[in-house]
């Protein structure tokens, strides 16, 4: 198999997050590695001479040679500041989550299913998000929730955030936002 992209060499150890499995693997400094994609702050590399893809976090972007996001950027770090909750900034979130195998975020791919908003009265907000996979046997499924959780904690307003993945009713291809298809090709 090729790629466009050039071969980069790990300059560190690296903790990575094999697809589909979801399982987690240290893969070592010095690792040749070609990233297939790079959306969202994650990215999605190939190693070479090994089967498979990985996921390496937006935070780790440096053993890839590239720039490591800010905590915020990442969703490594809820949001302190308060104010009033704008649901659409939870929405913009969601929209920077990938499936690392495919070019669409997850809300465009028709994977969001609910997203209820819940003041608590100690103040701030939870955020309830009921999502899906485009196949039940996914093991990416953990990884992507988890994505999508951290990025919703930096929405100021919000003070916890529950993704659950869920199987009811069973994703289709029909879901898929007019442009996740442009984006596809399927239209």
């Amino acid at each position: 198999m090729s790629y466009d992209s050039p071969v980069i060499n790990l300059t560190r150890d690296v903790e990575a997050i094999q697809i589909p499995s979801g399982l987690t693997k240290k893969l070592h400094q010095g690792t040749p590695v070609i990233v297939t994609q790079s959306l969202g702050g994650t990215y999605t590399v190939v190693v070479e001479n090994s089967a498979g893809l990985f996921r390496i976090l937006a935070e780790d972007a440096d053993s890839l040679g590239k720039e490591s996001a800010s905590p915020a950027k990442s969703g490594g770090t809820p949001a302190t500041s308060g104010g009033p909750l704008n649901e659409d900034e939870i929405w913009a979130q969601l929209k920077t989550c990938y499936d690392p195998e495919i070019p669409v975020n997850i809300v465009d791919l028709g994977l969001i299913y609910s997203l209820e908003i819940k003041p608590q009265e100690e103040g701030g907000n939870l955020v309830e998000v009921k999502m899906t996979l485009t196949a039940p046997g996914c093991g990416m499924g953990p990884s992507i929730a988890s994505d999508a959780q951290r990025k919703i904690l930096t929405v100021p307003g919000v003070t916890d955030a529950q993704v659950d993945v869920v199987w009811d009713p069973p994703w289709s291809a029909e879901r898929i936002s007019q442009e996740g298809k442009a984006k596809l090709g399927m239209i």
